[in-house]
């Protein structure tokens, strides 16, 4: 049986001239993205033929991603979303409910196989790479639930920090940024997205010449590269050294400054000579660090340090003039961070 065709890995132009191909007109193109973008599936698109409707679901693909299974934390709102994709796999994403609006962390693989010891998601490596129509329908899928909770709310902001590596998966997550961003599409601002890397200083150079304003969240976990290889494999290719130059790099290209991503572990990378260290590496460069109180993956044994420790590091960092908050907690009674609810679910499979 031939794979059908995922159209929402198209622009509205190129689903046009598809249309075309199918020997319909190029306007037909237009109604059913306009459609997809509202996350209906082909049976809905009222203004199409019943036949055409028909067609359409023989050979086509509307959203390939299918909200499985949705818990919602009692604490805060924020929604645990298990997806489903049509060869079965399932990923995870969450979206967190802000004053200023709602925003999705969206994965880009299924699994991942940089191996950073207090990700959840790297447990079990990487299945494969998400396509472009993957990611995008995360995003129409969580607008839809938004929506089913009030009429007004949407997909304000996106951060790439699910499962899997961003720029492992380059060109799908290129291809996924301009999609996502189309005027006559969902239209979110490049601004509004934040991509997150573990560092792999090629494509993070690679991604400064795209000219896309997206903000990067860079994993750096470590005041130095001795703590950080014990912590992230990728420090063993990329040391911090070429990292933080990359990161200038990226700064000098766009005019955006970096954010640094720095989960506080205890006994191991939150003490106050670990904080000074990282104010010496850091000044200078236009940045913020994000401080993250430690989501306990029980595999590792990897323990948080604590609110008060965690806001003793933050007034080092401060102190010192480096721009430093510490990330507020969500989702936790949900198993918020990404690659616990899968792997949760994937045992239980196993274990029926």
């Amino acid at each position: 049986m031939t794979a059908r065709e995922p159209l929402m890995n198209m622009t509205r132009r190129e689903l046009a001239d598809w249309m075309k191909r199918q020997g319909e007109s190029s306007f037909r193109g237009g109604q059913v993205y306009d459609w997809l973008m509202r996350g209906a599936d082909f049976p809905q698109m009222t203004n199409l033929s019943a036949a055409l409707r028909a067609r359409l679901s023989e050979i086509a693909l509307a959203n390939p991603v299918r909200i499985d299974q949705v818990h919602l934390s009692k604490i805060d709102e924020t929604a645990k979303f298990l997806y489903e994709l049509p060869d079965g796999n399932m990923i995870e994403g969450v979206l967190m409910r802000y004053h200023h609006g709602d925003t999705l962390c969206l994965s880009t693989q299924v699994g991942c196989k940089m191996g950073c010891k207090f990700c959840a998601s790297t447990l079990d490596g990487c299945v494969r790479s998400l396509t472009p129509a993957e990611m995008l329908g995360q995003v129409v899928a969580a607008n839809g639930y938004a929506k089913s909770q009030s009429p007004d709310r949407r997909v304000h902001n996106i951060v790439l920090m699910g499962s899997g590596e961003p720029l492992d998966n380059y060109d799908n997550v290129i291809r996924f940024l301009h999609l996502v961003n189309a005027p006559e599409g969902l239209n979110i601002s490049l601004r509004n997205i934040s991509l997150s890397t573990c560092g792999l200083v090629p494509n993070m150079l690679r991604l400064a010449e795209e000219n896309l304003p997206v903000t990067l969240s860079v994993s750096l976990h470590a005041p130095n590269d001795e703590i950080r290889r014990t912590m992230m494999p990728v420090a063993n290719v990329y040391p911090m050294d070429d990292l933080l130059q990359a990161c200038r790099n990226y700064v000098a290209k766009t005019g955006r400054r970096v954010i640094f991503e720095y989960a506080l572990v205890a006994g191991v990378n939150c003490e106050d000579r670990h904080a000074d260290e990282l104010a010496r590496k850091l000044r200078g460069l236009q940045c913020h660090v994000n401080l993250i109180p430690l989501n306990s993956v029980k595999e590792r044994n990897l323990m948080s340090p604590g609110r008060a420790l965690a806001e003793r590091f933050q007034a080092r960092l401060t102190h010192d003039h480096i721009s430093a908050t510490i990330r507020r907690e969500m989702g936790a009674d949900i198993d918020g961070a990404c690659g616990q609810l899968r792997r949760r679910v994937l045992q239980e499979k196993k274990d029926t």
